[in-house]
């Protein structure tokens, strides 16, 4: 897998009179793959395609590591798609990263190279350590960093946390607390019940020991959720919030936590029809709510915010910054 410097290296060299370039960056998520095509010139990205497609890799059997044979076809159907609308925007650099269900699985390198020869997409399969910087690049570049901050990023196999002021990353973990793989393991009930609830949360005190010991280190007050089930709460806090045009967004935290407690206590039918919730994740957000409430109690914050950039923009602006 070439790197970001040999990708610049090589554009520069074939169009060395050129001053932007076209990106395309494909995040493989163990629940939704992305693709977002855009114009970088002079460090500034514009985008100028995106779509997602509720893949759901790791359906079933995540927490066995393996990725079952449906879910693997609609992922290589997705990038077959996805490659289409790369060559119809004629894309100079491709970045395919994924995260928590590819590393994990055993059978992720056979994905891997299945779609290289049949879709002619490389992927680089990233450690959560650099799923967890690239998240702090695209929150970043929302402006949205004002004070010390935790960054949140609840993904379907994995949980980022991100410590940081306006200008640096402070610390940084990813965790195997995603909400499919806590799903499967943990959720059987409708509603939830209270005693699958304790057993989350006592797995949670176990997981995040230390992110309550760096958390009282730094002492982030402010909570900016990444994308996902962050997007969820916002928009159904704010049904006039136009998630497509926004960077960022304060949520209000009385209003967050009316509806996570409402979200908790609910079947799945309720959820069903609840506005603003999009199906992939009307039983995931349960365990969003779990997590993110976790937090909030345990790390003493105060405020929240969402931020509509996560990994993906944040690959695109360290491209930006490369080719700056």
């Amino acid at each position: 897998m070439q790197s970001f410097l040999a990708l610049n290296t090589i554009f520069s060299q074939q169009n060395p009179n050129k001053n932007q370039m076209t990106a395309a960056v494909i995040d493989l998520g163990t629940n939704t793959f992305h693709l977002i095509i855009a114009e970088i010139s002079n460090s500034e990205v514009k985008v100028l395609y995106k779509t997602n497609e509720p893949v759901r890799l790791g359906q079933g059997r995540i927490n066995d590591r393996i990725i079952i044979p449906e879910a693997f076809e609609r992922g290589i159907k997705t990038l077959k798609n996805f490659k289409l609308e790369i060559e119809k925007h004629h894309v100079d650099v491709v970045k395919a990263t994924a995260t928590s269900a590819l590393r994990s699985a055993d059978n992720g390198i056979d994905f891997v190279n299945a779609a290289k020869e049949e879709a002619e997409i490389e992927i680089e399969v990233i450690s959560g350590d650099k799923e967890a910087a690239y998240i702090f690049n695209g929150v970043k570049a929302t402006g949205a960093i004002k004070e010390t901050s935790l960054i949140m990023d609840i993904g379907g196999g994995s949980t980022e946390f991100i410590i940081c002021n306006e200008t640096e990353l402070l610390w940084k973990k990813s965790y195997n607390i995603g909400a499919a793989r806590l799903m499967q393991a943990y959720f059987h009930s409708d509603p939830m019940s209270k005693q699958e609830q304790d057993t989350i949360h006592d797995h949670l005190e176990k997981e995040l020991a230390d992110l309550k010991t760096a958390c009282a280190l730094y002492q982030p007050q402010h909570l900016v959720g990444s994308a996902g089930a962050f997007e969820s709460f916002a928009g159904m806090i704010d049904p006039n919030l136009n998630l497509n045009a926004v960077k960022s967004a304060p949520i209000d935290l009385n209003s967050y936590w009316k509806l996570t407690n409402s979200l908790i206590a609910s079947t799945h039918a309720a959820r069903e029809i609840m506005p603003n919730l999009i199906a992939l994740r009307v039983d995931m957000i349960v365990i969003a709510a779990l997590i993110s409430n976790y937090v909030i109690t345990n790390c003493n914050i105060q405020t929240l915010s969402l931020s509509t950039y996560d990994l993906k923009m944040g690959v695109l602006h360290q491209l930006a910054a490369l080719e700056s």
